[in-house]
């Protein structure tokens, strides 16, 4: 499991595609099912693939997440995140 999400979850090419890519490819299969101009069969399959995509956006968010957050310990002893700054 990877960010709460199965790794059998998430097939092997949606693996290596980019946060950008995903999502290009998610609004075509959202504006080509909001269409209404596929068959019922295409349409499952459409969903199916948007629904890796989905997962894949959200792993690749969640990724870059972590990337930004640090955790402290505050004075007080209590944990907490502070967003990392680049300016520094």
């Amino acid at each position: 499991m990877y960010l709460g999400i199965p790794m059998s979850e998430l097939n092997l090419e949606t693996k290596t595609t980019s946060f950008e890519e995903s999502l290009k490819e998610l609004e075509n299969i959202v504006r080509k099912l909001e269409s209404g101009q596929t068959n019922l069969e295409d349409a499952i399959k459409d969903y199916e693939r948007g629904n890796e995509l989905r997962k894949n956006c959200e792993q690749r968010l969640a990724e870059a997440r972590l990337k930004v957050e640090k955790i402290i310990k505050n004075s007080d002893g209590n944990i907490a995140k502070e967003e990392i700054s680049y300016d520094e």
